[in-house]
């Protein structure tokens, strides 16, 4: 008697497969560092030899491509960044503005694709770069909004390799250069001779041309929504449109999507099929169907180029691109098998891609509602939509939150009146506009007048809904494996009615919505100095109260630290709200970030200098004290009628824990250090130090430094700063009185923790190491080392 193993045979491009090589891509961009490029041609070898013997080991070779794909990928956009030598250098650039530029009030940002000139330097041609123009000095007329799509450009601008903040929370800027294959970022250098060398030509001009057309010819603020729905411009969108979108969960509707393309393939064939008709004969050059298809496809690609290729766009591309091919070979094809066609495609062309949110959102909600398809066509087409609804609702909550920090919970609700009032009214009318405009110039405004109408009738619902404080919740940061248990616990509960233990699943969302925040204990602090740029900002937490020292910078009517990363650091590390707002000073490296913050958590206590100007703060006077949670905090300066010197009138905080004490300083300067080193020198001895004044060489006094006996300093300040903060006899002045200087140019946010295991620092890139790592990279190449 012989017994004969089964083969499982396993499609060469099926569901298996597409899953397999999505994994192997996100595994390798998930690595600390990259291997030389020789391993992953070997282990491009080994996964094909293996997806082509068939059976269990094609998944195996699978996930091999895939990771030799996203690592070969990922070399070679590595090997294409600036080098150090080019490091804040004046470059010529000749080259095209790719996309749609953003004009703000004092700077315009665009995408700039160089020229393959001889003039410019060789590292730089042919790449992608991301440029700023400002204004002049004292509001200096500019010429940079003459910078318009498709336009030609020769000027010179100062470059450097991306280079981004490091916080906790979920925006990461050099990631997001990383997956844009960008090269370099800078700014035109607007002293120097610059020339239009070609006006606005392509498909980006003609959306510029568009995007123009609608904000003239559509009244009211809904323009800027429209604009978005017609062309996928949300240049027009400001913070506050994006959190009242992120409050009602509507934000995967108000731009160009996977849905807007799909109406338009499906118009295509409806148009294709009634020519076909129409006219017989044509059927049999193409049948009707194969020809709906075809027609179908170039619509979609059309109009993807019309919405700037954006990734959900893409993928539905590529699904149609899947269906036309079989249709026209004649094999049959459901949706789960475009849904895993297109996944394979999309990671073999752009592997860097799975580092977007949109690629995981895109795929993720088809592949649940794909799931939930065949009962939804049981209970009709009501219960369908809301079991989608619920489907789509709970199955995507996990992606949500690890992708964006948040949950809304009016979501739900909004969209069981957005998805079928605006899928179904609003965006066909804002894309009929945009098939009409390009037609007849003038043609497609009628369209986007009612599209704007109808927008604003379910608008002033949704507005409410955002202003709820129910409306958004954020969610601190969660362990690596949250992700898996809430995925599972969806699926489980999502299972058919009668499986038992689905109350058990409520326990595996747990990691994920109410993680372990790792506060302190009674009598412990922990210190987290946040990465923002030139400024500081400082949480100190105690086991129930949380105290934030300074800001960040702002820059009036442009970038504000406070809004763009305090507040969302503060909402991945858990803080729901804080007990006291320190302002060191009025200078704008540490104030500006105040307004941020004070509309973010309204009355909260706020202490200043007297002079500092900020209406109802209370004055930081040398002396005044508290104690929270075991933990003592103490002013130590400025003393009452402390004259208004700025700097040297810093509010200077001791915070003392029974493990150790940290002293923040602001930037006091060295008359100052020296002064509180004679009048308080038991109040100065701390472990822990917020070098004064970010390193400068005005402060740090050699009698302060030995005075606090500190073993560890933490600088904050900008990489590359025009300071040259911190000064390097600041860190040999530190270092020589035993201490380790830690600093955010190089390590990101650095956190303290004055624990019963003693004094622990440690910085984000530290703990959060990724193969896009520019700090890290710097290093080794002034090393000569491998990365």
């Amino acid at each position: 008697m012989s017994s004969r193993r089964t083969r499982i045979e396993v499609a060469p491009l099926g569901i298996a497969v597409a899953a397999a090589l999505v994994a192997g891509a996100m595994a390798t961009l998930l690595l600390p560092g990259l291997p030389p490029w020789p391993v992953w041609v070997a282990c491009l070898a080994l996964g094909l030899l293996l997806g082509w013997r068939g059976g269990l080991v094609r998944v195996v070779g699978a996930g091999l491509v895939g990771m030799a794909v996203a690592g070969l990928h990922a070399t070679l956009v590595l090997a294409l960044q600036l080098p150090l030598a080019l490091e804040r250098t004046d470059v010529p650039l000749s080259g095209r503005v790719v996309g749609l530029p953003d004009h703000e009030d004092a700077r315009s940002r665009f995408l700039f694709r160089v020229d393959r000139d001889a003039a410019v330097p060789e590292p730089l041609r042919g790449r992608l770069l991301r440029l700023a123009w400002y204004d002049g000095w004292g509001g200096e007329a500019s010429e940079r909004h003459a910078i318009e799509a498709g336009t030609r450009w020769t000027f010179t601008a100062r470059v450097r390799a991306p280079r981004g903040l490091r916080n906790p929370g979920w925006f990461d800027g050099e990631k997001s250069a990383f997956a844009g294959r960008l090269s370099a970022i800078g700014y035109v250098r607007d002293g120097e001779a610059f020339v239009r060398t070609a006006d606005g030509r392509g498909i980006d001009a003609w959306r510029a041309r568009v995007a123009g057309r609608i904000e003239a010819m559509v009244p009211g603020a809904s323009s800027r929504y429209v604009r978005a729905l017609a062309l996928g411009d949300t240049r027009g969108l400001d913070e506050r449109d994006w959190e009242a979108l992120r409050a009602t969960g509507l934000t995967h509707l108000i731009a160009i999507s996977g849905f807007h393309v799909g109406l338009v393939a499906g118009f295509f064939a409806l148009l294709a099929a009634g020519v076909w008709r129409l006219w017989p004969p044509l059927g049999r050059w193409l049948p009707r169907p194969q020809a709906a298809a075809v027609v179908a496809f170039a619509g979609a690609l059309f109009y993807a180029a019309v919405a700037g290729w954006e990734l959900p766009t893409v993928r539905t591309v590529l699904m149609i691109g899947v269906a036309m091919a079989a249709r026209l070979g004649r094999r049959p094809l459901d949706v789960g098998g475009a849904l895993g066609l297109a996944a394979i495609a999309v990671v073999l062309v752009d592997p860097l891609s799975l580092l977007t949110a949109g690629f995981w959102l895109s795929f993720a909600g088809v592949a649940w509602l794909v799931w939930c398809l065949p009962d939804a066509r049981e209970v009709g087409l009501v219960g369908g939509f809301l079991r989608a609804q619920w489907v789509a609702t709970l199955g995507l909550l996990p992606l949500t939150v690890v992708l964006f920090g948040q949950a809304s919970l009016a979501g739900p609700l909004a969209n069981l009146v957005a998805i079928p009032w605006w899928s179904l009214v609003v965006v066909p009318l804002a894309l009929i506009g945009t098939g009409l405009e390009a037609a007849h110039t003038g043609w497609g405004d009628p369209a986007w007048r009612l599209a704007a109408w109808c927008f604003d009738l379910s608008w002033s619902l949704f507005g409410r809904l955002a202003d709820s404080p129910l409306a958004l919740w954020w969610l601190p940061e969660s362990r690596w494996f949250a992700l898996p248990l809430a995925v599972t616990a969806a699926v489980w509960c999502l299972l058919p009615r009668g499986l038992p233990g689905k109350p058990l699943a409520l326990l595996l969302w747990l990691p994920l919505l109410w993680p372990d925040r790792q506060l302190p204990g009674e009598g412990e602090a922990e210190l987290v100095m946040l990465d923002v740029g030139q400024g500081l900002s400082v949480l100190v937490r105690t086991r129930t109260h949380a105290v934030l020292y300074d800001m960040g910078p702002a820059v009036p009517d442009g970038y504000d630290a406070g809004e763009r990363v305090v507040v969302p650091a503060l909402h991945a590390l858990g803080v729901r709200r804080l007990d006291a707002m320190v302002v060191s000073h009025a200078d704008l490296d540490h104030a500006g970030g105040f307004p941020a913050l004070q509309r973010r958590f309204p009355g909260v206590p706020v202490f200043a200098p007297e002079h500092a100007g900020l209406e109802g703060a209370l004055p930081c006077l040398a002396g005044d004290a508290w104690q929270i949670d075991g933990v003592a905090f103490e002013f130590l300066h400025p003393a009452a009628h402390f004259p208004d010197f700025r700097n040297d009138a810093s509010c200077v905080l001791r915070v003392a824990g029974a493990h150790g004490a940290a002293l923040l300083t602001g930037d006091i300067g060295a008359v100052v250090e020296r002064e509180l080193a004679r009048a308080h020198p038991q109040g100065v001895r701390a472990e822990v130090v917020v070098a004064a004044h970010h390193g400068s060489g005005s402060s740090s006094d050699p009698v302060f430094v030995a005075a606090t006996g500190a073993a560890h300093a933490l600088v904050s300040a900008g990489y590359g700063n025009r300071f040259q903060h911190p000064q390097p006899a600041v860190v040999v002045r530190w270092e020589g009185a035993g201490a380790r200087v830690h600093g955010t140019a190089a390590g990101g946010a650095v956190r303290v923790r004055l624990g019963n295991e003693g004094v622990q620092v440690t910085g984000r890139r530290e703990t959060h190491p990724r193969i896009w790592d520019a700090a890290r990279r710097r290093v080794a190449a002034a090393s000569g080392a491998p990365d």
